[in-house]
């Protein structure tokens, strides 16, 4: 069973930045799409940032030009730089992989941008 593991949130001030990983592990394959969501308090998750193989991203317009992602596809590990933090940034950052027609979640990591 593919696990995906997310470190590196927290606490940090508005302005502030953070770095979140990704890990994937439980698989000899290589993800072909990795990508990061969110989730506020009373809210849907959203997408953030996504990765698919060929190089190709996306990123929700609330993040373009703060947050960027990035692969290390042979360790299948995904990062989320995120610069610029906004207080509206807070949320539940989830970890996506998908290998074939599968997709897999992590548990989720929180991150809170306050003064």
């Amino acid at each position: 069973q593919v696990q995906l593991v997310e470190s590196g949130g927290g606490l940090v001030q508005p302005g502030g930045s953070l770095t979140l990983s990704c890990a994937a592990s439980g698989t000899r394959f290589r993800l072909t799409a990795m990508s990061w969501h969110r989730q506020a308090p009373g809210k849907e998750r959203e997408l953030v940032a996504g990765a698919i193989d060929g190089g190709i991203v996306r990123y929700a317009e609330s993040v373009k030009g703060r947050f960027t992602i990035s692969r290390e596809s042979a360790k299948n590990t995904v990062y989320l730089q995120m610069n610029s933090l906004k207080v509206e940034d807070t949320a539940v950052y989830y970890c996506r992989g998908v290998v074939g027609s599968n997709d897999f979640w992590g548990q989720g990591i929180q991150v809170t941008v306050s003064s």
